[in-house]
C-alpha cells in the first residue's frame, strides 16, 4: 500500500472513530444507557475505535447564566457583553432575529443604567453605544422598531424625553431580564450540546439562511426583470407609434414638432417606469383610448366620448353608469375603474370627472371596500391621485377623511406593490398641501410623523420626494412642530442625510428648518378659486396592464371597432389647444410644494 493511500485509510478511520464518539455522546446526553452499553460491546467486538468526546471551552451553561444575569442587575456591562460574546454561538449572534433585538435593547439598558444609579458616568456609557450602532447595531438601522433609538446619543436627558419615557418605567427592566432569561435558557442548553445535535441544528441553520437567501434574490431578479419588461413594452409602444407617423407622412399628412417631443422624453427619459409585469400585448396602439396616439387621434376620441356625455355626468337618472363600480361582477367593476383612470389621465378628461357630483363618493367607497391587491382598488386610487391635481376635488377628499385612510394604508407599508405605494404617498403629499389637509393631519400629528418618517427608511427611493413634501408641508402647523420635536424627528431626519445623496440631504435641511421655524400658520388659502391642474397628460402603460378581456380572432374590439362600424377621425396632428400658464416649480433642492402625480414628477426629471 502507498503512502498516500495509507493516508487516506488513515483519514477514513479517524473520520469514523469521530462519528462513532458522536453517537455514543449523543446516546448518553439523552441518557440511553442500556443502548451505550450495547453500543460499547459491538465497537469493541468488532474492533471500532471510538473518538473521546471532545474538552468543550464553553463555561458550564448554568454558572454562565448565572453571571449574565448578575452582570445584568449590576450594570456591569464590560464582564456582560465579554461573556456573551464568548458563550452565544456566533450563527446565533448572526444571524438569529430575536437575538440581535435581544442584544440592541441589551445595549439600551446599559447605556441607560447610570441615569438610574450614577448619572456621572452617562457619558462613556453613550459613547460606548455610539460604537455599537456603528458596527454591529448598524444592520436594524433600517428596521422601524429601532430607529428612534438611534437618536438616543444625541438627546441631552433622555429621562424626559417623550420618545424614551417608556424606558425608565418600573416594569421596562424585568420585562427585558424575562426576554433574557427565556433566551439564555435555550441557547445556552443549545451550545453545550452534544456535536451531533449542534450539527444538525448548524445544518438547518445554514438551509434557512440559503432560503432567505435565496427568496431574497429571487425578489431582486423579479423586480429587474419587471422593469425590462416595462421598458420593453414601453420601447414597442414607441416604435408602432413611430411607424404609424411613417405611414402617416407617406400619405402627406404632417408630424407636428411636438408630437416628436413628446415622443422624445419618453424614449429618453432618465428613470424609466419600474412597474408591474404588463401581459396585455402591446404590438400595436390605437385600439383603444388608452393605446390611441398622442394628438389629434386621442383628443377626438376623449371628445366623443365627453360630448356624447358617456359616463353620464349631465343624466337625471338616479342611477348612472358609474354605479358599475357597485356591481357584484367583479370585472364589471374593474373595466369601470380602468376607464375613470384613464379619463383622469387626460388633462380634459379630470375637468369632465369634476364635474361628476357623485363620482368621489363612489371611488372612496371603492377604495375602502377592495382587498389591498385588487386591480379595481389600484385604478380608483390612481384615478383619485390624478384627481387630486384639482382643488375641487382635494377638498372633497379631505372632506371625506380621504387622508386618515391613507395614512394607515402607508402604515403597513411592506403589503403595497410599489405602484400604489407611489401614488399613495403622492396623493397624501397633494392633499398636505391644503391647509385644511394639514389640519386634519394636526388631529392625530403623532401617528402621521410616525408613519411619514418610517416611510423615509423604505427600500423604494421613489417615493422619498412626496414623503418630504408631505413633512414639509404638515410642519408649518405649530402644534405639529411641537408634537415632532418631541419625538425627535430632527434627530431621526439626520440619520437619513448621512447618505450618499446630495438631493436628499438637501431637501432635509430645509424639512429641519421647516421644523425649527417659529413661524405661526399662516393665512387661509383654500378660498382661492384658482385651479392647481396644468393642463397635462398622464397616460400610462400600466391603465392596460393583466387585461382580464381580450378579443377573439376577428373580433372588432376597441377603436377597431368605433371606426369600422361608426364614424372616426384617425389621423396623427397634433392638435393645439389652449394651455394654462405653468405653474412655478420648486427647485431640487426643495422639498415639493406644489400638486405632481408620479408620472409627471418622473417626466421632468426630478430626483
Amino acid at each position: 500500500m502507498s503512502s498516500r493511500e495509507e493516508a487516506k485509510m488513515g483519514d477514513i478511520l479517524a473520520t469514523e472513530a469521530s462519528l462513532l464518539g458522536m453517537i455514543k455522546e449523543y446516546l448518553k446526553f439523552e441518557e440511553f444507557e442500556e443502548t451505550v452499553n450495547c453500543f460499547n460491546k459491538e465497537c469493541k467486538s468488532k474492533g471500532k475505535l471510538v473518538s473521546k468526546p471532545q474538552g468543550s471551552t464553553l463555561r458550564d451553561s448554568k454558572i454562565c447564566e448565572k453571571d449574565l444575569l448578575r452582570c445584568f442587575d449590576n450594570g456591569d456591562q464590560k464582564v456582560f457583553f465579554e461573556l456573551w460574546m464568548e458563550n452565544i454561538p456566533q450563527e446565533v449572534k448572526n444571524t438569529d432575529g430575536e437575538a440581535q433585538s435581544l442584544e440592541f435593547y441589551l445595549h439600551i439598558h446599559f447605556t441607560i443604567y447610570p441615569l438610574r444609579r450614577h448619572p456621572t458616568e452617562f457619558q462613556e456609557r453613550i459613547s460606548y453605544f455610539k460604537q455599537y450602532l456603528e458596527t454591529r447595531g448598524a444592520a436594524l438601522s433600517q428596521t422601524t422598531e429601532f430607529l428612534p433609538y438611534y437618536a438616543l446619543p444625541f438627546v441631552p436627558n433622555p429621562t424626559v424625553h417623550p420618545s424614551f419615557k417608556s424606558l425608565f418605567q418600573d416594569s421596562w427592566i424585568p420585562r427585558l431580564k424575562n426576554k433574557l432569561e427565556q433566551f439564555l435558557s435555550v441557547t445556552l442548553k443549545l451550545s453545550n450540546s452534544p456535536r451531533l445535535l449542534s450539527l444538525y441544528v448548524s445544518f438547518i441553520w445554514q438551509l434557512q439562511l440559503q432560503l432567505v437567501e435565496s427568496d431574497r434574490r429571487i425578489a431582486s431578479y423579479v423586480r429587474k426583470f419587471n422593469k425590462m419588461q416595462a421598458d420593453y413594452h414601453n420601447l414597442i409602444g414607441i416604435t408602432a407609434e413611430l411607424v404609424d407617423s411613417l405611414e402617416a407622412t407617406v400619405s402627406g399628412k404632417m408630424i407636428s414638432p411636438e408630437y416628436l417631443q413628446s415622443v422624445c422624453v419618453r424614449l429618453f427619459s432618465s428613470q424609466m417606469r419600474q412597474s408591474v409585469v404588463h401581459s396585455t400585448d402591446f404590438t400595436r396602439p390605437g385600439t383603444r383610448l388608452t393605446r390611441s396616439l398622442p394628438g389629434e387621434q386621442r383628443d377626438t376620441v376623449l371628445q366623443a366620448y365627453i360630448s356624447n356625455d358617456l359616463l353620464e355626468c349631465y343624466s337625471t337618472k338616479q342611477r348612472t353608469v358609474l354605479h358599475l363600480l357597485r356591481s357584484k361582477n367583479e370585472i364589471v367593476c374593474q373595466y369601470m375603474a380602468r376607464l375613470i383612470n384613464a379619463f383622469a389621465s387626460l388633462a380634459e378628461g379630470r375637468v369632465y370627472l369634476s364635474h361628476i357630483p357623485i363620482l368621489l363618493k363612489l371611488l372612496t367607497e371603492t377604495l375602502r371596500k377592495e382587498e389591498k391587491d385588487s386591480l379595481t382598488r389600484e385604478n380608483v386610487l390612481v384615478a383619485l391621485q390624478k384627481l387630486s391635481l384639482r382643488r375641487s376635488q382635494q377638498t372633497a377628499m379631505i372632506a371625506d377623511n380621504v387622508i386618515a385612510w391613507l395614512v394607515d394604508e402607508l402604515q403597513d407599508s411592506d403589503c403595497l406593490s410599489d405602484y400604489t405605494l407611489e401614488y399613495s404617498a403622492a396623493l397624501l403629499m397633494n392633499l398636505c398641501l391644503r391647509t385644511k389637509g394639514k389640519r386634519k393631519c394636526a388631529e392625530n400629528a403623532k401617528h402621521v410623523l410616525k408613519v411619514l418618517t418610517d416611510l423615509l427608511g423604505h427600500e423604494n427611493h421613489e417615493i422619498r420626494p412626496y414623503v418630504n413634501g408631505a413633512l414639509y408641508s404638515i410642519l408649518c402647523i405649530p402644534s405639529v412642530r411641537q408634537e415632532a420635536k418631541e419625538m425627535s424627528v430632527e434627530e431621526i431626519l439626520r440619520c437619513y442625510s448621512k447618505e450618499d445623496n446630495p438631493d436628499l440631504n438637501r431637501q432635509i435641511e430645509f424639512i429641519i428648518k421647516q421644523l425649527n421655524s417659529a413661524e405661526d400658520e399662516g393665512p387661509e388659502s383654500d378660498d382661492e378659486e384658482e385651479e392647481d391642474d396644468n393642463d397635462e397628460d398622464l397616460m400610462e402603460t400600466d391603465l392596460d396592464k393583466e387585461e382580464v378581456l381580450q378579443p377573439q380572432p376577428r373580433e372588432l374590439s376597441g377603436e377597431s371597432l368605433l371606426t369600422t362600424e361608426y364614424l372616426g377621425i384617425m389621423t396623427n396632428m397634433t392638435k393645439v389647444k389652449w394651455k394654462s400658464t405653468l405653474l412655478p416649480q420648486p427647485s431640487v433642492d426643495e422639498p415639493l410644494q406644489r400638486p405632481v402625480t408620479p408620472s409627471s414628477h418622473r417626466n421632468k426629471g426630478h430626483p
